[in-house]
C-alpha cells in the first residue's frame, strides 16, 4: 500500500511538472539572460514597452533560419510601436554545438540582429514558458509593475518554407490586436520547427 501511495504521489508530481508552463492569460516571470553583446538583459530593462515578442529560436534549426528575416522585419515594424522582439536560444550547446554562445555572437553579426539575442544558460527559462520548438513565440502584454500577461502562443505564420505564400500572419495579427486594445484571435497556434535540444543528464 505504501508503495502504491508513493507511485501515486510520484505521478502527481510528474503531472504538476508537465503542466508547469504558460498558457494564454498567465503571467510570465521576468528573466535575466546574457545577450550576444555580453550584457545581461531582462524585460524590466524596457519599462516603456507595451509588450514583448519573446521568440525561442537558435542558430542551426532550418526553421529558425527560414524565419530570421521575418523576425528582423517584425522587430523593425513593431519595436517602435512598443512591441520589441526578444530572442532566446534555448538549446544546450553540448547537444547542439552550432548553438553555442560563441556561434550565437557570429550569427547575430552575420544577420545584423537589432534585437537582443539571449542565451538560456542552464536551460532554466524555456521550460517555464513551455517552449518545445524553435521558433516558438510567446507574445506578452506589459501590464505594468512587472506583470507580463501571455496574450499569444505559437507560430509566426502559416508557411515556414515560402514567405510569399503566407496566408495567415498569426503573430503580426496578434500584435495588431493588442495595439488596437483587443485580444488576439486566435490566441494559440501550433508551433512548427525543430525540437529544443536538451541534455539528458
Amino acid at each position: 500500500m505504501k508503495k502504491f501511495a508513493f507511485l501515486i504521489a510520484a505521478f502527481a508530481l510528474l503531472g504538476a511538472t508537465a503542466q508547469a508552463q504558460y498558457e494564454v492569460g498567465d503571467y510570465a516571470t521576468d528573466f535575466r539572460l546574457k545577450d550576444v553583446t555580453g550584457q545581461m538583459v531582462s524585460l524590466a530593462d524596457y519599462p516603456q514597452a507595451k509588450g514583448f515578442v519573446v521568440v525561442f529560436t537558435c542558430n542551426h534549426c532550418p526553421y529558425s533560419v527560414l524565419y530570421e528575416d521575418r523576425i528582423i522585419a517584425l522587430h523593425s515594424e513593431y519595436a517602435e510601436q512598443g512591441f520589441p522582439v526578444v530572442a532566446i536560444n534555448p538549446n544546450d550547446p553540448a547537444v547542439a554545438p552550432d548553438d553555442s554562445f560563441e556561434k550565437m555572437v557570429v550569427r547575430a553579426q552575420e544577420k545584423g540582429f537589432t534585437f537582443p539575442y539571449l542565451f538560456d544558460e542552464g536551460q532554466k527559462i524555456y521550460p517555464q514558458y513551455g517552449a518545445t520548438r524553435t521558433p516558438h513565440v510567446f507574445l506578452l502584454a506589459n501590464e505594468g509593475q512587472g506583470k507580463y500577461r501571455v496574450a499569444y502562443i505559437g507560430a509566426i505564420d502559416d508557411n515556414a518554407q515560402e514567405p510569399e505564400a503566407v496566408r495567415e500572419k498569426y503573430l503580426e495579427e496578434a500584435i495588431q490586436a493588442l495595439i488596437a486594445g483587443d485580444q488576439p484571435n486566435p490566441s494559440f497556434t501550433k508551433a512548427i520547427g525543430c525540437s529544443i535540444k536538451a541534455s539528458t543528464r
